[in-house]
């Protein structure tokens, strides 16, 4: 029997790992004292990812791309799976979404996954089509779990909602911000909360608009049952139309998988995901070079303003974009600027930092990026964005359409990108790239050799400084360019956990 003491910190060890997925919590080598006092970082056993319900449109056609990196320093060698497995629909109990009747020994049938990973470094693929696809509820175990990522893109050729929609599926949480959402009468933004659990979750959302929070009832205690989706219309929630609206979702019990789909009478729609968490300082990259409209939302969440100054990363430095020198934000107010066309033919990264050297307050911020003109505009959403880090991956790029935007914020950097094999064949290839700091960097990512299918491109930091990225997928429709951006997170792939100081496993009564 082990004493409380070894049982308490065993406890301590595996409710951290908990918090990133579950790490495998092994003996350092050797086992000795030495080495178990110094904390290590241990490959994720386990993740979730959550893709939104995809749309409310008959003509719509999503498809769905998984993928976890191989050959990862340090990965988990256990066997595993990966998989994206329908969400229950309205009407539906979990446990009607896991059965769908009874095989020939009798025994229950499982849903089939939508996607299931077969390898590490080779993507796998599912589709669905129409207006009444679930959301998907995704679990990568053992050695298909660090790095695990899935994109879901729905094309919409015409009518309502228009466009190419892409996102990368979320990692379940308590707590979400959503700068650049709206409540114009031109605009239909809906809030999609989704439960991985097995018991139901309760959350709460609320708006807040220039003058302040849009108070409402209504966005209060939204159940949202075990293994399933809601969405909920924002402009339900308030009775004042605002252009720039700051969404919040947070908790009360359980998590939940949260993503805004905007739509825009003009423009089209695209998935807006949350911004990085508050912070002084804050990254938006990846501004296409022909972008005809950009405009800048930001929200101050404590209890101080926000003076904050706007740089361009360009390709050759950092300039500070005339008549948009600065942005005050009011404590728990939306603020909006109109930067039009600020990149100017050139593919750019915008900054958000204080204003006043020593006082930074922290900030969330997304860009509502337009292409086009007339009836060919385009819409998509560029959220604050955490570095790479160690490593970043994004799934589903083409032979064409795909750009990949890095930007060094502070110091030079170099990166390593490795494109994957094709979900349908090809082999993988890999190129090095140097961002000298204070600019971006916006290339034609390498494609793997005899590439069949779609592909993913994997990001890792070399050296220097840290590295923000973002993938913009293009691809023409009825002459439209539609187009749609994602962000390139650490994916948090390990997780550090403190060793013990001594071998626990010696200690008994």
């Amino acid at each position: 029997m082990k004493s409380t003491s070894a049982l308490s910190l065993i406890a301590g060890a595996v409710a951290l790992a908990a918090v990133t997925g579950f790490a495998a919590l092994n003996e350092p080598s050797g086992g000795s004292t030495a080495g178990a006092r110094t904390a290590a970082r241990l490959p994720v056993e386990r993740t979730s990812l959550l893709c939104p319900a995809p749309g409310l449109s008959d003509l719509s056609e999503t498809a769905y791309t998984a993928f976890t990196p191989s050959g990862t320093s340090g990965g988990s060698t256990t066997a595993g799976t990966a998989e994206l497995l329908s969400s229950a629909k309205d009407g539906e109990t979990k446990t009607d979404r896991k059965s769908d009747g009874k095989d020939k020994k009798g025994e229950e049938k499982k849903d089939k996954p939508v996607v299931s990973l077969k390898e590490p470094g080779k993507p796998a693929t599912g589709e669905a089509s129409g207006a009444d696809s679930p959301a998907l509820i995704g679990t990568a175990t053992g050695r298909f779990a660090p790095g695990w990522t899935a994109q879901q893109t729905t094309t919409i050729e015409a009518g309502d909602g228009r466009g190419l929609l892409g996102i990368g599926c979320t990692v379940p949480d308590t707590d979400f911000w959503f700068p650049a959402a709206s409540t114009a009468k031109s605009r239909e933004d809906y809030v999609h909360l989704t439960n991985p659990d097995d018991t139901a979750a309760v959350a709460d959302i609320e708006l807040y608009g220039p003058d302040g929070s849009l108070k409402s009832d209504v966005g209060e205690g939204i159940t949202v049952p075990a293994g399933s989706g809601v969405r909920v219309l924002i402009s339900t929630l308030t009775s004042k139309a605002a252009d720039d609206v700051t969404v919040h979702v947070t908790t009360r019990t359980g998590r939940v998988g949260a993503a805004v789909r905007a739509a825009d009478d003009t423009t089209g729609s695209d998935w807006l995901t949350a911004s990085a968490e508050p912070a002084g300082t804050v990254v938006l990259p990846g501004i296409p070079a022909d972008a005809t409209s950009v405009r800048l939302v930001a929200f101050a969440p404590g209890d101080d303003d926000a003076d904050l100054g706007l740089k361009l990363l360009g390709k050759t430095g950092a300039v500070t974009p005339a008549g948009h020198e600065e942005l005050h934000v009011k404590s728990h107010m939306t603020a909006g600027m109109d930067l039009k066309d600020i990149t100017r033919g050139e593919a750019g990264s915008l900054m958000l930092v204080p204003s006043e050297k020593g006082k930074a307050t922290p900030v969330v911020a997304a860009l509502r990026v337009v292409r086009g003109k007339g009836a060919k505009q385009e819409v998509a959403f560029i959220p604050a964005t955490g570095p790479v880090g160690a490593r970043a991956t994004v799934a589903d790029n083409r032979s064409k359409g795909s750009v990949l935007s890095l930007t060094a914020p502070g110091a030079a950097a170099t990166v390593k990108v490795t494109a994957s094999a094709g979900s349908g064949g090809g082999t993988p290839v890999s190129k090095t790239y140097r961002i000298a700091a204070g600019t971006t960097t916006a290339v034609t990512p390498p494609v793997p050799t005899g590439l069949k299918g779609t592909y993913a491109l994997t990001v890792e930091t070399q050296s220097g400084g840290p590295v923000h990225a973002a993938r913009t997928l293009t691809e023409t429709v009825n002459g439209i360019q539609m187009f749609t951006v994602q962000t390139l997170p650490d994916d948090r792939g390990t997780v550090e956990v403190p060793a013990a100081r001594q071998d626990l496993s010696v200690l008994d009564d």
